[in-house]
């Protein structure tokens, strides 16, 4: 099998890079703080929801991509714990953003293998949204090709309080001892226990912010920056990122 075999012949990618691709090397796990769809609107005379719309689709094309490299799971940041400070006029619309666009995907989702999950406190979303949610999660849950993985609501610090919070409780409760807890055992309280931490961590717009995402997850990632605006990123920026990564020497501890 040579890396044909995985890329689709319609993509475009750059020929050079195809062959610098090692397909054993290829990131199982990656997260995404998809960022600069505001400005990107601001651009190009547009609303800040028309960043937002378009940064959904960007979405979409990083999916396909992704799984068609052999990425097993993307993380990506959708909504922030800190987003609530935005204006009552973005936040709405973006929770109608995220309903409808789970409702349009959750077919496709469906026949190309993609099983959505979701990370973060799902309490302080309004109920359509988490009913739209829970029913694309029971509708995907035996998707077995591709993880999809929204934060919303989220954030790392929040995670990590809601975490130690639940093993407080199991101690007093007697279902724990002090003794018991370890890195690994924390993990386990984590929304993340599912799955593996990421292997790499991309970061668009040109910021170098980890802006409270995946803290404990990320300790030993990769980190990837570009200033690309999120509605502008491409599979060749992906591919771009993953070449990065196979160039780095994967030595953690050392």
């Amino acid at each position: 099998m040579d890396v044909n075999t995985i890329l689709p012949p319609n993509r475009i990618y750059p020929e050079k890079n195809l062959l610098t691709l090692n397909r054993f090397r290829i990131p199982k796990h990656i997260a995404i703080i998809m960022d600069g769809n505001r400005r990107w609107a601001m651009l190009h005379g547009l609303l800040p929801m028309a960043g937002h719309f378009q940064g959904a689709e960007t979405l979409l094309q990083i999916v396909r991509a992704a799984s068609e490299l052999g990425v097993e799971v993307l993380t990506v940041y959708a909504f922030s714990t800190e987003n609530w400070k935005r204006t009552p006029e973005e936040v709405e619309a973006l929770m109608k953003l995220f309903k409808t666009y789970i409702v349009k995907q959750k077919n496709l989702m469906l026949e190309e293998g993609v099983r959505l999950d979701v990370i973060g406190d799902m309490s302080k979303l309004p109920h359509d949204v988490r009913k739209t949610l829970d029913d694309a999660i029971e509708t995907t849950k035996g998707g077995e090709r591709f993880n999809l993985v929204l934060a919303l609501n989220y954030g790392g610090r929040d995670e990590l309080k809601r975490a130690v919070s639940a093993i407080v409780e199991d101690c007093l409760s007697k279902k724990l001892s002090k003794e018991e807890i370890t890195e690994e055992l924390i993990a386990s309280y984590l929304d993340t226990s599912r799955w593996k931490d990421p292997d790499l961590l991309i970061r668009t717009s040109g910021e170098s912010r980890l802006s409270n995402f995946l803290l404990w997850q990320i300790s030993y990632s990769e980190v990837f920056m570009t200033d690309v605006l999120w509605p502008d990123f491409s599979e060749k920026n992906l591919l771009e990122a993953i070449l990065e990564y196979q160039k780095k020497n994967l030595r953690i501890g050392s």
